[in-house]
């Protein structure tokens, strides 16, 4: 069987592998993307984790669910009367899978606009060959392909806990979370993370009594403490029930659900009983199956490709980006690493600061952050100043009946440079996007605080907690 030849082979079409492969074709090269994950017929479904079962249906759910709530619960002030209120949770669930089809096929039509070869199947490692390195696609039609560069961008998996696989009826991951067929009375989560806490939303707005056990004595402990706290407060008054400090023992199926033996922070035996059990305790890098021993691939202990600062790995013209190296494993993270790899493979200077890289979490409130937490501040000794400003005291938060949470800057205490900026509220995830520009760019606090900001519109917040650095907000 003849081997087809490319200049870039790309394993993986999650946001870095899809992105790396269409920045490589813009700049001349012949790229072929191998992607593996199939939809319910069978077919192509390119875009990993984040489209299939991450990021994209996550968010159809919350927007659904949140509608739901709205309806439920606050629609009556705005003087909207509802009555008969139902739930057709298939039609919902319906929906998302259609918003996940929407997303696998507009990345097709992105790889034949810019003429990227898709295969679908596992990609993995041969053997190193002339002119590269010969990768083999198993998949219903078996290929055998030869790339000059390798960019491997096969992802993350969900981590069980130890003696509890996921059988995606009872314990489930993200995936089994996604799917569930109906509303259970009892949800467990372990793990308060982003994930976690985005699918215990869901589930508690459409009618779930949901419990979160975290290992972690503190709450959200990558964030900024003072919005955690705030964050904490508002989930709590919604009704998730959230016990921090446990240690999770024994986890047992059976017909009636899923039993969790725990010790709670005062090492008091207790134990949970739930119809489903959400376990989110982070993921791991996906190398299984990739057979990068192969050609003596170099992997860490935790099965992540070993790359230096510029992605790249312990072999010539090997690439890897997104979950599977170091970083935040995060979509657009590796949507920014695969554009610099595929510039870097042209022999460009591809850029990625991870000081500027934003995190969002979209519970409602949403909370997002960039740059560093106060706390961070604290431990390195460096000088700072802070702003605050609530959403109680804007007028665009009122009028939309949303007025938890606060912007929050910090500055360095000499140059005024924005060192971080946090935020709890209402549209957090596109509000934060203003201070990654800023941040990017080394302005200072004072900056944002001299712009126009729209009347009224949420980003007058912002303005505001730039002011308050200064101790002059015109607003509270």
């Amino acid at each position: 069987m003849m081997s087809k030849q490319f200049d870039v082979i790309v394993i993986g079409a999650g946001p870095g592998g899809y992105i790396a492969a269409i920045r490589a074709a813009q700049l001349g090269y012949q790229v072929a993307c191998v992607d593996e994950w199939k939809n319910d017929k069978g077919g192509p479904a390119p875009g990993g984790t984040c489209t299939n079962v991450g990021c994209i249906p996550s968010k159809a759910l919350l927007q659904s669910s949140e509608h739901f709530d709205h309806a439920s619960h606050h629609f009556a002030e705005h003087g909207i009367e509802v009555k008969g209120l139902g739930l057709d949770l298939a039609r919902m669930i319906g929906r998302k899978d259609t918003v996940v089809k929407q997303n696998n096929d507009g990345i097709l039509y992105l790889f034949k606009k810019n003429k990227v070869t898709f295969f679908h199947g596992r990609g993995s490692f041969v053997k190193a060959a002339d002119g590269g390195y010969e990768i083999k696609v198993a998949g219903t039609a078996e290929e055998t392909l030869v790339g000059k560069h390798i960019v491997v961008a096969t992802g993350s998996s969900a981590r069980a806990l130890p003696g509890a696989p996921f059988d995606e009826q009872n314990i489930l991951s993200n995936d089994g979370a996604l799917r569930i067929g109906a509303v259970p009375k009892k949800l467990g989560l372990i793990g308060s993370g982003v994930i976690g806490l985005e699918m215990g939303s869901v589930w508690r707005r459409l009618g779930a009594e949901v419990t979160v056990l975290e290992g972690l004595p503190t709450f959200l402990g990558a964030v900024d403490e003072q919005i955690a706290r705030e964050a904490h407060k508002a989930f709590v008054k919604q009704g998730l029930k959230i016990e921090l400090g446990v240690k999770v023992g024994d986890v047992k199926t059976s017909k009636k659900g899923v039993s969790v033996a725990y010790a709670n922070a005062k090492g008091e035996a207790q134990t949970l009983e739930v119809d489903k059990l959400i376990v989110s305790i982070g993921r791991v890098p996906n190398t299984t199956g990739l057979n990068a021993e192969a050609v003596g691939l170099k992997l860490d202990e935790r099965g992540a490709i070993v790359v230096d600062d510029d992605c790249k790995a312990s072999l010539p013209n090997v690439w890897a980006v997104g979950d599977v190296v170091r970083g935040p494993m995060l979509a657009h993270k590796a949507e920014e690493e695969g554009v610099a790899v595929a510039e870097r493979i042209a022999g460009q200077h591809g850029h990625v600061n991870f000081n500027t890289i934003p995190w969002v979490i979209y519970t409602s409130p949403e909370i997002a952050w960039v740059g560093q937490t106060e706390q961070q501040l604290k431990a390195s000794g460096r000088a700072y100043k802070a702003g605050t400003f609530p959403f109680l005291a804007n007028g665009r938060a009122r009028a939309l009946g949303d007025t938890t949470g606060m912007v929050k800057f910090l500055a360095d205490a000499t140059t005024d440079e924005i060192l971080g900026v946090h935020i709890v509220g209402p549209m957090a995830s596109e509000l934060i996007a203003e201070a990654v520009v800023a941040m990017e760019f080394r302005a200072s606090s004072e900056d944002i605080a001299r712009i126009c900001h729209a009347h009224p519109s949420l980003s007058e917040a912002t303005k505001e907690a730039a002011l308050a650095v200064d101790k002059r907000t015109l607003n509270f």
